[in-house]
């Protein structure tokens, strides 16, 4: 174990950031939630339910992606890739909550951290997977 966090240097940056914006949208939810008096679930408010998702959302990518880029990293790539990779992971999971709303018109923030969050998946796999060739 301590062999890989010698060659995972940039990754826990990124994850500690990330981990601040996890806060962030924790505590959007606490606060949304508590001030309409939802105990579990949305209580079918659409606000509760977006900032939900937005959390849920963050949630169900961003372990994954960090798995991915610390992997990447301890395979030897670079720091521009590392950074690269981080750094679109986090603008983009910044970014898909700000374009979330409760209006039904799609945000283009929304659109741009959908398609960073999931380039950075392609991306981080396909580099693990030509490391391991």
């Amino acid at each position: 174990m301590n062999s890989l966090m010698n060659t995972v240097t940039i990754t826990p940056l990124y994850a500690a950031l990330l981990g601040l914006v996890l806060l962030v949208l924790s505590g959007r939810v606490i606060g949304t939630v508590r001030a309409k008096g939802v105990g579990i679930g949305d209580g079918g408010d659409r606000e509760n339910l977006v900032v939900i998702r937005s959390q849920a959302n963050f949630v169900e990518y961003v372990p994954m992606a960090l798995i991915l880029i610390a992997f990447v990293e301890a395979g030897g790539a670079s720091d521009a890739w590392i950074h690269g990779l981080g750094g679109a992971l986090l603008v983009g999971r910044i970014l898909h909550p700000l374009g979330m709303s409760t209006s039904p018109d799609p945000k283009p923030a929304r659109f741009i951290g959908t398609v960073a969050t999931l380039l950075v998946l392609l991306v981080a796999s396909v580099l693990l997977l030509v490391q391991q060739m």
